[in-house]
């Protein structure tokens, strides 16, 4: 099972760095992400493919267009937040006023309830479960915000189940697809989107979706922008890993598409027998 997934934010919605860190210093930057978004979606139509798109409320407020192109041909729409903060520097208060907020600009714009999230940079941590009981509240069936690996911006390292399952929190059930990993010489390896997928040889990635039965993936619409601007506040470690392989990704993702077959959320969430899995109590 293959699930294509983006998450829809523009180019400069870099996590943890100082000079992308508000929508006051987002208005600084020029967009870009209506280009962006339609490749995508063009290269979609190409291979007849349906994906799942995970868009900020901020995107849905200041280009509700992008949104309704992506509704109207034909990809649902899930949430990744309405400010793209870290969940874990959030706290729950600030987290359930992004969460409601983007719901509602969502929907507003689309004109049907939004039940599936990802969480910016997924910044669901150990420390930072409660968010699944918020979820639940707001009305979340299905999450894909946990990373099984240790990364920059949250993971969880130890956790070992990398593939569908359920999380219960408080009488509520939250249907949870999470990033897949492939280990290698002991170390755990993430390829199927991001920096990742852009650091990858085409090869290597093609041998670990075939060695996989599971593969969620996560490309951004900047994943695929050679054009775009520096951000000059990045450290060179950063700067690297968020612009490296970007004029040849757009192509490695057609040799991708071509190679293999890939459904949406929704599809791959009908084709699971949910009895089956594994339950984690929150």
């Amino acid at each position: 099972m293959n699930i294509l997934t983006f998450d829809i934010e523009e180019w400069f919605h870099i996590l943890d760095n100082q000079s992308t860190r508000s929508e006051q210093q987002w208005s600084g930057y020029e967009v870009r992400i209506n280009s962006n978004v339609d490749r995508i979606l063009d290269m979609l139509d190409e291979f007849g493919i349906k994906s799942t798109f995970f868009c900020l409320g901020w995107v849905s407020k200041k280009h509700p267009n992008v949104l309704r192109n992506i509704y109207d041909r034909g990809h649902e729409i899930g949430c990744h937040s309405d400010d793209h903060q870290l969940v874990y520097e959030q706290g729950p208060k600030d987290f359930r006023n992004d969460l409601k907020n983007s719901l509602n600009r969502i929907s507003d714009v689309i004109g049907s309830e939004v039940k599936f999230y990802r969480a910016p940079g997924f910044s669901i941590t150990m420390e930072s479960l409660w968010a699944y009981e918020i979820m639940a509240e707001h009305g979340i069936e299905v999450d894909c915000s946990i990373f099984p690996a240790k990364r920059g911006h949250g993971g969880i390292s130890d956790f070992k189940h990398q593939e569908p399952h359920l999380i219960r929190v408080n009488g509520s059930i939250i249907k949870e697809f999470p990033i897949n990993v492939r280990s290698i010489l002991g170390k755990n390896i993430i390829f199927s989107g991001g920096g990742y997928f852009r650091l990858l040889p085409y090869w290597m990635i093609k041998k670990l979706m075939e060695k996989s039965s599971y593969v969620m993936t996560y490309f951004h619409p900047r994943d695929f922008d050679p054009g775009q601007p520096v951000i000059s506040d990045l450290s060179t470690l950063r700067r690297f890993k968020s612009y490296y392989g970007l004029k040849s990704s757009y192509e490695k993702l057609k040799c991708l598409l071509s190679d293999f077959e890939f459904v949406d959320l929704s599809t791959a969430e009908k084709a699971i027998d949910w009895r089956t899995v594994r339950v984690y109590q929150i």
